[in-house]
């Protein structure tokens, strides 16, 4: 069961799992094999063995002090003996990736009063725009009205690709001309909005460097303009990042946490890595939930995710 922005949950999706378990099959070959070699016939727990299941681990970008806790946590067990047999250990680190996931969790905001308004940020080529199309899809699914804001204005094929998404999903685009203020724009959107009861906002902003302190600034001036017209809003702020960038995505998250409180991570192109690993870097260094991964390239190809079901995933061997 997967919460809304308005507190209902919907069914299981059918073969999800097995939907999961195909988007992450690169990831889940390379990680799950490394670990099955280096634990292969092996009883005795000993340095060499921790130091290649700790390579392991960094190589499918779990991230080193990710890494480094898991296999410290396994250390000590040993040394308690509490763990005797190498072939315990499997468990003891698909445990601990739980709960790393689970600890970065938040729960979804609960919105009483229309529009939930959802900000979507992140750099050029991460997937943005496409995201917002498939959210749209997702939302539409469930039963709500739906309405796209194009705040990139700085882009007129920002503003094109939007508008065919639009079209897709059957949600209403609100534009202006390219060069148009963002905010103004926004401002249209969530009035709009608002008169007409539409259920979500989502709003496409202007793929930023996160070096660009001017265009950062953009997103804080728009987030104030939301919270004028709209109590609370953004009730989301979901920045995309793009999987196969690895490590260099949490430095991507950390600029923009700062500027536009960024409230959860989508995860894109995870089906074209072998480093998906990078899911439980993000969450253990940001501290920031994953909302959503997108796994391909069709329209409901954006899964909602969960920790225990990731993990699962990433675990199994067939």
């Amino acid at each position: 069961m997967f919460r809304s922005l308005f507190g209902s949950t919907t069914e299981n999706e059918p073969n999800l799992l097995e939907r999961l378990k195909q988007g992450i099959q690169k990831t889940r070959a390379g990680f799950v094999s490394m670990l099955d070699d280096a634990l292969h016939g092996k009883k005795v727990i000993d340095a060499d063995l921790l130091e290649e299941l700790e390579y392991s681990l960094i190589t499918a970008d779990i991230g080193v002090r990710t890494a480094s806790e898991v296999i410290e946590s396994v250390r000590q067990r040993v040394d308690r003996h509490l763990v005797n047999d190498a072939s315990e250990i499997r468990s003891l680190i698909r445990q601990h990736l739980i709960e790393v996931l689970q600890a970065s969790e938040t729960p979804t905001p609960l919105v009483t009063e229309p529009p939930a308004v959802v900000m979507v940020v992140g750099v050029n080529g991460a997937g943005k725009t496409t995201t917002i199309g498939k959210l749209a899809h997702r939302f539409k699914a469930e039963g709500r009205s739906v309405l796209l804001c194009a705040a990139d204005t700085f882009r007129a094929a920002a503003i094109e690709q939007l508008e065919v998404w639009g079209q897709r999903t059957g949600a209403e685009v609100v534009r202006q001309r390219q060069g148009s203020d963002p905010s103004a724009v926004l401002f249209d959107a969530l009035q709009s909005a608002k008169a007409r009861r539409i259920d979500y906002v989502i709003v496409d902003t202007a793929g930023r460097l996160h070096t660009k302190a001017n265009l950062m600034a953009e997103l804080e001036k728009m987030t104030r303009t939301a919270k004028r017209v709209v109590p609370g809003a953004p009730h989301e702020v979901l920045l995309v990042l793009d999987a196969t960038t690895g490590q260099n995505g949490l430095e991507q998250a950390k600029h923009f946490t700062e500027s536009s409180g960024v409230t959860g991570i989508v995860l894109t192109k995870l089906d074209g890595t072998a480093k998906g690993g990078v899911v439980i870097a993000i969450a253990r260094e940001l501290n920031l939930p994953i909302r959503y991964i997108g796994v391909g390239e069709q329209v409901n190809d954006l899964l909602p995710f969960e920790p225990e079901r990731f993990v699962e995933s990433l675990f199994e061997t067939s």
